[in-house]
């Protein structure tokens, strides 16, 4: 009878605790969210439209480049296309997460797997390999989802609201807080020379296809970063491991 009111308070410990845990993420991601309602109204997208995306789609760098596709009057296809293959580093994520989480059921599985953002990995990775006895990490990883997926909305709400009363608000520099919050989420991970050949390079070719149509570039960026830090996980075969 005592066993469950402990597994309660260990569950609603590890909830706020992963929610205080993403409280500097939700800092750097709340121009973010403001700026994307602001251009999603620009780019004329009905309200409506606007939220519903932050809503179903939960993911700030796909919303983004379809809202500059769709005021580019881009396809459909295209702008599905795109979005597809800018997401699937969301596979990585889960990947690398599953070995944590898969003892647990479908109800649990589908809303993680749908809130796992890159902020909430950052938080998250670092949680789950923690030597500790706790049972409830997955709470963890709600609070801090959960967390995230409020602090989103109602962002992109405030930035679909202002839009039409602070024009120009997208160009007064707010998204550099998202960049310091990326490279801050980065950093601690890069750790080994395949790491650091992959982060280079990925940063060189996002500058050098920055000119691509539709945000190609990045996807460009992406596959270049992969290449880079497996060419260089065989060349540093056996040392990949040594910090840099």
């Amino acid at each position: 009878m005592k066993q469950v009111p402990r597994e309660k308070n260990m569950k609603r410990t590890e909830f706020f605790r992963g929610a205080r845990d993403t409280v500097p993420l939700l800092v750097g991601a709340f121009p973010f969210g403001l700026i994307y309602g602001t251009l999603a109204v620009s780019a004329g997208m009905s309200v409506p439209a606007a939220l519903g995306m932050s809503a179903i789609v939960f993911a700030g760098s796909a919303q983004f480049i379809a809202v500059g596709l769709i005021g580019a009057h881009a396809a459909p296809l295209v702008i599905i296309a795109t979005t597809f293959i800018v997401n699937l580093r969301h596979m990585l994520y889960a990947a690398n997460l599953l070995p944590y989480i898969s003892h647990l059921p479908q109800r649990w599985k589908i809303p993680l797997s749908f809130w796992l953002t890159d902020e909430v990995f950052a938080v998250v990775a670092k949680r789950y390999p923690s030597q500790d006895p706790s049972v409830c990490k997955h709470w963890y990883q709600l609070g801090s989802s959960l967390a995230m997926y409020l602090n989103w909305q109602f962002w992109s709400a405030v930035g679909v609201i202002s839009g039409s009363f602070i024009p120009g608000i997208e160009s007064m520099g707010l998204d550099i807080a998202m960049v310091v919050t990326f490279v801050g989420m980065v950093v601690p991970y890069v750790k080994t020379k395949p790491m650091v050949f992959a982060v280079v390079t990925a940063g060189g070719a996002s500058l050098a296809f920055a000119w691509m149509p539709y945000k190609l570039g990045l996807i460009l960026a992406g596959l270049s970063g992969i290449a880079a830090g497996y060419a260089a996980m065989r060349i540093f075969r056996g040392n990949d491991h040594v910090a840099v």
